[in-house]
C-alpha cells in the first residue's frame, strides 16, 4: 500500500512539471531529477532511478512525430436505442458506452467486442465513467435518479446510490479513486464513499440544475457548475462552498481545474469562458470571441493552453498564461459540442453535429485530419492516454474506432 501510495504521489509531482518538460526536450535528464529533487522532498533518494526512467520514457513520447494520420478500425452498432455518452479507460484497452435503452456496455477495443452489458437501471443510462487511472470500476448516472457502482471485470453491482430526488447527468471520480461524486436536476450533488456504499455529503447551494462537476487532481476540491449561471467551489472534506465564482450571464455548460489545482476555466451559455484562480476564487480574465453558446472547455495536460467549442461551429485556443488566443480552428459546418487535447497537448479533437470530427494542430489551428463517416451528429470524442486511439459517439447509433 505505501508504495502505491508514493508511486502515485511521484505520478502527480511528474505532472505537475509537464509544462517544463516541454520546453527541454534534449534537457540531460539526470540533471533534471536532480533540479526537482531539489523543489520535491517526495522524490528521494530510493525513487530517482524510477524518477529518470520516467522522465526519458517522457522524452521519448514528446520527440515523437504529430503527422500521425487515423485510419477507420472498426464501426460498432452499440446498442438498440441511441447513446448519450462513451468513455475510455486510462489505456484505451476498453470502452464503455452509455445507451437510452437503460444499459450501459463495456467493449474490447482492440477486438470492437463486446465484453458485458451492465443492467438494472429502469431510465435513461446518461453519465458514466470509469475509475481511472485504476480502471476496475465503472460508474452509471441514469435518469432514474439513481447511480451504480459496478465491476469492470465481472459486471457485478457493487453499490445502488440512492438520494437524489431527479435525474443523475453528471459524476466523476476522484483521481485517489476513493471518492465517486454525482450531479443532480435536483439542483444538488452528492460525495459518495466507493468502499462501504455510503453518501459521505450532500452539496447544496446551488438554485437550478447540476450539469458539471469536476474534482481537482488532489481530491480536496470539487467545482459544480449549474444553470444557475455559478460554479460553486467546495472543500471535500467538509462539503462547505469555499468560493461561488460569480460572473456568468448564461447557464454553465463546462468546468474543469488545471492539473496543478491553480486554475479554473468555465464555459457558458453566454458566449464567453472564464479563467478564475481556484485559491482564491477570483476572477481572472473572460476569455471572449465567440460568437455563440459555449458548449465545452478543457485545459491540455501541462496547463499551457484553453480550448473552447462553440454552437458557432469553431473552436478556439487561447493561452493560460496570456489569457490570448492563439488559434481558431474554423471548418465545421454545425456546432461544436466536445473538445479535447491529446496526452501531448499538440493536438486538438473536435466533435460537430456536422457528422465529422476533425484534428487540429494545437498551435496553428491548421486542421490536420477530418474524420468522416458518421450519418449523424458526433456528440463526443475522446483520445486514449497513449493518444493513438480515438473513438468517436454519435447520434446515428455507432461509435467508431480510429486508429
Amino acid at each position: 500500500m505505501k508504495s502505491g501510495r508514493f508511486g502515485f504521489l511521484i505520478f502527480l509531482v511528474l505532472f505537475c512539471f509537464v509544462s517544463f518538460f516541454f520546453l527541454i526536450i534534449s534537457t540531460d535528464v539526470i540533471a533534471l531529477v536532480e533540479e526537482i529533487q531539489k523543489r520535491e522532498p517526495l522524490i528521494t533518494v530510493s525513487y530517482k532511478e524510477h524518477v529518470i526512467h520516467l522522465v526519458r520514457r517522457l522524452q521519448e513520447k514528446l520527440g515523437e512525430k504529430k503527422d500521425h494520420k487515423f485510419y477507420l478500425f472498426k464501426v460498432l452498432k452499440t446498442h438498440i436505442l441511441p447513446l448519450t455518452n462513451v468513455a475510455f479507460n486510462k489505456s484505451g484497452s476498453r470502452f464503455i458506452t452509455g445507451s437510452y435503452d437503460r444499459t450501459c456496455k463495456v467493449w474490447d477495443t482492440a477486438s470492437g467486442e463486446e465484453l458485458c452489458t451492465l443492467e438494472g437501471h429502469r431510465n435513461v443510462v446518461y453519465a458514466i465513467a470509469f475509475n481511472n487511472p485504476y480502471g476496475d470500476k465503472i460508474a452509471t448516472g441514469s435518469f432514474d435518479k439513481t447511480c451504480k457502482l459496478w465491476s469492470t471485470e465481472t459486471g457485478k453491482c457493487y453499490h445502488t446510490f440512492r438520494g437524489h430526488s431527479a435525474e443523475i447527468v453528471c459524476l466523476s471520480f476522484n483521481l485517489q479513486s476513493t471518492l465517486l461524486a454525482t450531479g443532480s436536476m435536483d439542483t444538488t450533488a452528492k460525495l459518495w464513499d466507493i468502499e462501504k456504499g455510503e453518501e459521505i455529503v450532500t452539496l447544496s447551494g446551488h438554485s437550478a440544475e447540476i450539469i458539471a462537476l469536476s474534482f481537482n487532481t488532489t481530491g480536496d476540491r470539487i467545482i459544480t457548475g449549474s444553470f444557475d449561471h455559478r460554479v460553486a467551489v467546495w472543500d471535500v472534506g467538509t462539503g462547505r462552498i469555499l468560493h461561488t465564482l460569480m460572473g456568468h450571464r448564461g447557464e454553465i455548460s463546462s468546468a474543469q481545474f488545471n492539473w496543478d489545482c491553480s486554475l479554473i476555466v468555465t464555459g457558458s451559455m453566454d458566449k464567453t469562458c472564464m479563467l478564475w484562480n481556484a485559491m482564491t476564487g477570483t476572477h481572472i480574465a473572460t476569455l471572449i470571441g465567440h460568437s455563440d453558446e459555449i458548449l465545452d472547455v478543457c485545459f491540455d495536460y501541462a496547463g499551457q493552453r484553453i480550448a473552447t467549442a462553440s454552437a458557432d461551429g469553431s473552436a478556439r485556443v487561447y493561452n493560460a498564461e496570456t489569457r490570448k488566443c492563439i488559434a481558431k480552428l474554423e471548418g465545421h459546418g454545425s456546432e461544436i459540442s466536445k473538445v479535447c487535447f491529446n496526452p501531448k497537448g499538440n493536438c486538438i479533437l473536435t466533435a460537430s453535429s456536422d457528422k465529422t470530427a476533425r484534428l487540429w494542430d494545437a498551435a496553428t489551428g491548421h486542421c490536420l485530419q477530418i474524420l468522416e463517416g458518421h450519418t449523424d451528429e458526433i456528440f463526443s470524442c475522446a483520445f486514449n492516454y497513449k493518444g493513438d486511439i480515438i473513438i468517436t459517439g454519435s447520434k446515428d447509433n455507432t461509435c467508431r474506432i480510429w486508429h
